[in-house]
């Protein structure tokens, strides 16, 4: 009714809809064009004196420049290249990006799709210039491209060249790389060409994408001037169809087509690498420096892995190691060439930084031979490794035939644990982004880590909110009480978060509440389940909402008298006046008014609303009357159900309700089998008990509001109606029976009225 009186008709609705969700310009489609350039050479600077070699130093041909025919502005304006090689050369100059190339909008971007292969791959990608803002580039990423930021960002490096990994090693590897990225949500960032370490990247996504549909951000960063075929990819917001084959005779590389992503680094060169390692370091800085979640204040965690290699993957572990702050370091031994050598001066250096003796000359004749250097080349290389191993904490040295490490998403997770220097708790919070309950089960919560009381109910607060229900399980194991943390304030701050997904609950505020949202705030923010800056749910508002989903007959403890005070006073709002009744009088100086006797039965409530099954299951598994916590949680879920259907505002989520509510029911029913196997009884008590902490309802009475047939239909609760239907109580034995005049259920409605019945 409050949506059909605002808007009036379809007219006024289109003006409504088009200011909230305007159609995309064509301003907007040239975000990209308007924030990223290319890099074009504009001067031709032969590559030596001899007339006869028309290359210039940026790599390309003289007729490769733009504009050669035309208005090409070269360095010799007084002679003409070709014409007169007879004329002498002036003296040449060294060639740089600055002087010699020219920025323009970049007219490469949009999706390559990669032919040639027995599956049909795509990727988004971009040209831009190696000097573009890694600001910009992030906001690519998250804006235009639609990925999620991050917990963790997985940098590989290694060898450029193929090389061959031994295939258990190589399945080890991959295995270990794709567990991490899969269950931390991480980046994998590679070179992006179909060689050498990017290849065996892709590899081990080609075989994860063959099991498994879960999508892996895997970004490749390539100079744009070494891509074969990359004429193919010029186009502005595009469908670039791309073939992976290469030829052989070429210099250049295919990009891999297993990555989600390119960024195609550009400085003006052809056929040389370099241009795209600046521009990675600066995104993986600026991307470190991005809050981890939303309610973690720790950046995204950065880790370098390193595969294979030659001698700059050994200058690119150090200036890792020399960052501020320094980024640890996975080298994978077994991998050949500086992945080898790494590791075995890792384990060889001693603890002062020294090696032992003879050892040296080993290692320096082990470069040299690997690499095929000099002897003066191989102990400088030899100097810098030992640079590194200045900082051997940073370096983890992960060992296929390890015992100690498994597999590699743990050593990774590891090395990001000690590299941080964190402290216990900020590690813990670290494994809660990820999710990993075992990394935090086996290396936070150990002998001699320190974690205040307060930091665990923080620690708790997290886990509830981000819906992890392992570390909800961990972090009870390590001592939190439930009692202890959940209060009034903190309860309501869990109904608070995380709205946008559950609209369900927002509808069924606004009826409750009777509030126009429409007129309070923004329509689009209404759809999209926001609610306004100086709005918040209260747990009265819940009282009600719960009271509405259970019946007319229902009374919340959040409405009643008693909460009213001790909520009221909590927020500063003192309404206590001069007549109170027995029941109303509260000594709010009590802390324990602010808590709640049975937590995991409001925890249970908070997760059913907000539509949290696992963990609903998890919570309805701890505390007391199991069979009365299954009946609610399946008649909330019903009725929620029920709700999104009939609502053309709420997403249809009624079929998901509806298995949801089925659940719980079949727990009940089971429950109550399993009762009257071991005492019919008990099971019929179970049956007619008042529910004091359920609005003095009984768990019959719950199975009939629920449409639980099942349950009704049941042999124990046929057993009880027949008894009574029939006038076979005997009184004297079945004291414990009441029966209340009938109403418009067809049977009697039953409860139990002897209080010292114990459950």
């Amino acid at each position: 009714n409050n949506l059909t009186t605002s808007v009036r008709n379809m007219s006024c609705f289109t003006v409504l809809f088009t200011s909230v969700f305007p159609l995309r310009s064509q301003s907007q489609k040239s975000w990209i064009e308007s924030t990223f350039t290319k890099r074009e050479c504009v001067y031709i600077l032969p590559v030596s004196k001899d007339p006869h070699r028309y290359v210039c130093c940026c790599g390309r041909l003289v007729r490769q420049h733009v504009g050669f025919t035309a208005s090409l502005a070269t360095k010799y304006s007084d002679m003409k290249l070709g014409e007169n090689p007879n004329l002498p050369m002036p003296e040449l100059e060294e060639w740089s990006v600055e002087k010699h190339t020219e920025a323009s909008p970049t007219d490469a971007y949009g999706v390559v799709n990669f032919q040639g292969g027995s599956h049909s791959y795509r990727a988004k990608y971009v040209r831009l210039s190696y000097d573009s803002p890694p600001e910009s580039i992030l906001q690519l990423m998250l804006k235009e491209w639609h990925m999620e930021l991050p917990k963790i960002l997985i940098s590989v490096h290694g060898g450029v060249q193929n090389f061959e990994l031994h295939p258990r090693i190589k399945q080890v590897l991959g295995k270990g790389l794709i567990k991490a990225a899969v269950t931390t949500g991480a980046w994998i960032l590679t070179g992006g060409v179909n060689t050498g370490v990017a290849k065996h990247v892709g590899d081990a996504l080609k075989e994860h994408f063959s099991k498994s549909s879960k999508k892996i951000c895997t970004i490749g960063i390539a100079p744009w001037g070494v891509i074969e075929n990359r004429n193919d990819l010029i186009g502005r917001d595009i469908i670039a169809p791309y073939q992976t084959l290469l030829n052989p005779l070429s210099k250049l590389n295919v990009l891999n087509n297993l990555h989600s992503h390119f960024l195609l680094v550009d400085d003006g060169m052809v056929g040389k690498y370099g241009a795209e390692v600046q521009l990675r370091r600066d995104l993986e800085k600026h991307i470190n420096l991005q809050r981890i979640h939303a309610r973690i204040g720790q950046g995204v965690p950065v880790v370098a892995l390193i595969f294979e290699g030659g001698p700059n993957v050994i200058l690119t572990v150090l200036e890792y190691l020399q960052e501020t702050p320094p980024v640890p370091v996975v080298v994978c031994e077994g991998t050949g060439r500086a992945a080898d050598i790494l590791a075995y001066v890792h384990k060889q250096t001693e603890e002062g930084g020294g090696l032992p003796d003879g050892v040296e000359t080993d290692i320096i004749a082990t470069i040299k031979k690997t690499f095929n250097l000099s002897q003066s080349d191989a102990i400088h290389l030899f100097q810098t490794v030992m640079k590194c191993m200045k900082s051997k904490e940073l370096i983890t040295v992960f060992h296929i035939s390890s015992e100690e490490h498994q597999d590699i998403d743990v050593a990774i997770l590891r090395a990001l644990l000690q590299g941080t220097n964190a402290s216990a708790f900020d590690q813990l919070v670290l494994t809660l982004a990820w999710d990993r309950v075992d990394i935090a089960k086996n290396h936070v919560f150990v002998y001699g880590q320190q974690l205040l009381v307060s930091s665990l109910e923080q620690a708790m607060l997290d886990a509830l909110v981000m819906d992890r229900v392992d570390f909800v399980k961990l972090l009870i194991e390590n001592g939190v009480s439930m009692h202890r943390f959940l209060t009034i304030s903190r309860l309501e701050e869990l109904y608070n978060t995380k709205l946008s997904n559950n609209p369900t609950l927002l509808h069924l505020v606004r009826d409750v509440k009777q509030v126009d949202l429409i007129s309070t705030f923004c329509f689009y923010d209404f759809l999209q389940g926001h609610l306004p800056p100086n709005c918040k749910i209260t747990l009265i508002d819940v009282g009600l909402v719960i009271e509405y989903l259970m019946g007319g007959t229902y009374r919340c403890n959040y409405t009643r008298k008693r909460f009213r005070i001790i909520y009221n006073n909590l927020h500063g709002h003192n309404r206590r006046s001069g007549r109170h009744t027995t029941e109303e009088i509260v000594d709010i100086d009590d802390p324990e008014t602010r808590r709640f006797p049975y937590p995991f039965n409001e925890l249970l409530v908070w997760a059913v609303l907000m539509k949290r099954q696992k963990m609903s299951l998890f919570f309805w598994q701890h505390g007391e009357e199991n069979m009365a916590k299954a009946l609610v949680a399946c008649k909330l879920c019903r009725s929620m159900g029920y709700e999104a259907k009939k609502s053309d505002v709420v997403d249809d989520t009624s079929d998901e309700l509806k298995e949801y509510s089925n659940e719980f029911g079949t727990l009940a029913v089971d429950l109550l089998e399993q009762s009257f196997r071991q005492d019919e009884t008990m099971a019929m008590k179970l049956l007619t008990y008042e529910l004091t902490n359920w609005s003095n309802s009984t768990c019959l009475k719950l199975a009939v509001s629920s449409h639980l047939r099942p349950f009704v239909a049941h042999t124990c609760t046929q057993m009880l109606l027949s008894d009574m239907w029939m006038g076979r109580l005997n009184m004297r034995k079945n004291s414990w029976y009441k029966v209340h005049v009938p109403s418009r259920f067809y049977f009697w409605s039953i409860t139990v009225s002897d209080p010292s019945l114990s459950l």
